[in-house]
């Protein structure tokens, strides 16, 4: 007989993804045979693995008290859920950018069926763990319980909010404790080609790196960047003026697939070809004209623009602006073949470190195609047309050649030191804010640099930073898209940590959320400095259409009431459970859970249709039906499910769907079974109540 089954808060469908199963199932698909009645071999296992197995007692490595149990806090499933706050948010219904409020540890559990290998850059600005960052333990049995009473949201004597002092033993401890459960489902998230950039200063980098190369592997690792802010002349032996910029990869050879390079515009470049464009409307075809006013262009810039530094980019044809280049093979040692002249028909003089191209055929071909100017005769060698700006045919023939030119032209390999004061950042927020509400707030413009060099390739997608803070990253996101017509989309976690007027650091900031009559917490900083900056973004590129909104969600314990009998009163526990949901939750927190259990992107469109009276949802195009109405009785539940079934049919779904319908929604077990029979006729095969 058909059934609906009920979906119960310990049912893997009402929690996060179970990493640990997902582990044993992957090992169990590879070495079957080290499975014995339900559990490991591990004898069989390491023979298995033969050589890879270490068994030595001394291993290198980062080792901590605590360790294992943090690592085991990754793996332990959330039965939490993500509450919508449409009323908080911006252009809730159409844009695709999240703000998520709670535990950052809580959420990337709750978002990993969702999200799981689609994130293309994470960015995390975490505690430095400098003496004063807020911190707090994470509950091995239930950090959401811990998470609800440290906000302030449950009852009890909970952890309080504290410091992690240098002077305690546990300083190194307690940080690495944090961030390694955080790590490991950050690496999860990451796409196969995706990156992960963690900001930090002179006081975990050490250790930071290694765990790093524990969780991410040590092949993976890409670069260690210096991020120079300014000296400090009151520093009594060296000025620390600087943060790292760690990064990296899921998969580090799958960065550089399809040609793809970590480059950008030298500064100064965009701004030439720009004028280029200009000039190329006015005088067409004519290239000497065009020239002309290129040159007349750098003589009309000032000394310290960036542009000048390019100046000698003055020539034009009609492929677009370069300058000549020579042709000797960088470092010498280059190959001598002859390189006959096109007027005496006699070799070129070689030069003295060899041709740039590997082979004559390699060289034929840059002639032919325009790279190449011979000189006047063959008692000079010929010289070579470097483009400020390269077209798809120019980048083919420099990748298929032995050297690339591209450190020659227009743009730039991405370097591991570079120089920003600090003081922007903090001038802007002042300017936006009018108060300094944050203390060394992140540079947006540094950030989209940053991101525009990880997600090179690719305009659609998604960066997340689940340490938000003053919002820097969404920012960095709008102001990207803005520049290149992108659609990249941020998702962004930050915990509502309380600020208080008492606390001098905090004063100015607590007092800033009174006056916009929002709680004093860092959270709603970060979503005011998102509207701030959105409206900034849009002010500057008015005629750009920039997804400038975000959807605010809440962290939140799970819509689906606990089962807690009270020994005392069971029938009386039996009777307050009856209805199954968390009393005072809407139908569209309901549908959000089921929305994130099932796997779905929070964005995802939601359709409604009244079917024989009843309220019915589609999500995700049909992968998830629900119908959350009360009084399904057995003379309405023909109709509705036949309702079901045609709708069903016309969304054409690409996977299997559920339905979900509430359990006390119906009158009775007929009701309830003839319900499951209509529908699993009809192919529908997943069916559930709540």
């Amino acid at each position: 007989m058909p059934e609906i089954k009920k979906l119960v808060l310990d049912d893997p469908a009402t929690q996060s993804a179970d990493i640990a199963a997902e582990n044993v199932q992957a090992l169990e698909a590879l070495f079957p045979e080290a499975f014995k009645e339900g559990g490991i071999d591990f004898d069989v296992l390491k023979q298995l693995l033969g050589a890879a197995v270490n068994d030595k007692e001394e291993k290198y490595g980062l080792n901590w008290h605590g360790k294992r149990k943090a690592r085991q806090i990754a793996l332990t499933p959330s039965t939490g859920t993500l509450l919508p706050c449409p009323d908080e948010s911006v252009d809730w219904d159409t844009t695709q950018n999240l703000m998520i409020e709670g535990d950052n540890l809580e959420v990337l559990k709750i978002l990993r069926k969702s999200y799981a290998n689609k994130i293309k850059l994470i960015y995390i600005d975490p505690p430095y763990n400098t003496g004063n960052d807020f911190v707090y333990p994470d509950d091995f049995h239930d950090s959401l319980k811990n998470y609800l009473r440290i906000t302030g949201q449950a009852d009890g004597n909970g952890y309080k909010r504290t410091s992690n002092p240098e002077s305690s033993g546990r300083f190194h401890t307690e940080w690495l404790n944090m961030m390694l459960p955080r790590l490991k489902l950050a690496h999860s998230l990451l796409h196969r080609n995706g990156v992960i950039i963690i900001s930090i200063d002179d006081q975990e980098i050490s250790n930071l790196r290694i765990l790093c190369d524990e969780i991410f592997g040590s092949e993976n690792f890409v670069a260690n960047i210096i991020w120079e802010k300014g000296r400090k002349n009151d520093a009594k032996l060296v000025s620390n003026g600087h943060d790292y910029m760690l990064v990296y990869a899921k998969n580090k050879p799958a960065l550089t697939e399809n040609g793809v390079k970590w480059r950008e515009a030298k500064p100064g470049a965009a701004e030439i070809q720009v004028e280029y464009l200009r000039l190329k409307a006015v005088y067409d075809s004519d290239n000497d004209a065009i020239q002309d006013g290129i040159r007349e262009f750098y003589r009309g810039l000032p000394k310290d623009h960036p542009s000048k530094k390019l100046s000698r980019y003055g020539n034009v044809d009609e492929r677009g602006i370069w300058r000549d280049d020579n042709m000797s093979w960088p470092g010498g040692g280059g190959p001598t073949y002859d390189v006959i002249h096109p007027i005496s028909g006699k070799p070129c003089k070689v030069p003295e470190g060899g041709w740039r191209y590997s082979t004559p055929e390699k060289m034929q071909q840059m002639i032919e195609a325009g790279r190449v100017m011979f000189r006047a005769d063959e008692s000079e060698s010929p010289i070579r047309k470097t483009y400020l700006v390269r077209g798809d045919e120019e980048l083919d023939d420099e990748e298929s050649d032995d050297q690339s030119d591209s450190e020659d032209v227009g743009i730039q390999v991405a370097g591991s030191y570079f120089y920003r004061s600090a003081l922007q950042a903090s001038s802007l927020m002042l300017s936006m804010f009018g108060a300094k509400i944050f203390n060394n707030p992140k540079d947006h413009e540094v950030l989209a640099r940053w991101i525009g060099y990880a997600t090179n390739g690719d305009k659609n997608a998604v960066v997340m930073d689940f340490f938000a803070g003053s919002g820097t990253t969404g920012h960095s996101v709008m102001a990207l898209n803005a520049k290149d017509q992108g659609r990249r989309r941020y998702i962004l976690v930050q915990l509502p940590e309380p600020l208080s007027e008492d606390d001098k650091d905090q004063k100015v900031a607590a007092k800033f959320c009174e006056k916009i009559g929002k709680a004093a917490n860092i959270a709603e900083l970060t979503k005011e400095r998102l509207r701030r900056s959105s409206a900034k973004v849009r002010e500057a590129a008015p005629s750009m259409e920039i997804d400038g909104g975000f959807r605010v969600y809440r962290l939140a314990s799970s819509n689906i009431a606990a089962w807690e009998p009270e020994p005392t009163d069971l029938e009386g526990t039996l009777l307050a459970n009856a209805e199954h949901l968390v009393p005072g939750r809407t139908e569209q927190d309901v549908l959000y859970e089921l929305l994130l259990k099932l796997g779905l992107d929070l964005c995802v469109p939601i359709e409604k249709k009244d079917i024989a009276g009843k309220s019915v949802h589609s999500i995700g195009g049909g992968a998830l039906i629900v119908c959350l109405a009360d009084g399904l009785t057995k003379d309405t539940v023909e109709t509705l499910a036949n309702g079901i079934v045609a709708w069903w049919k016309e969304l054409a779904p690409a996977v299997d769907t559920r339905v979900v319908f509430k359990d006390s929604g119906f009158a009775d077990d007929v009701a309830k079974a003839n319900m499951a029979a209509i529908l699993n006729q009809n192919g529908i095969l997943d069916v559930r109540s709540l």
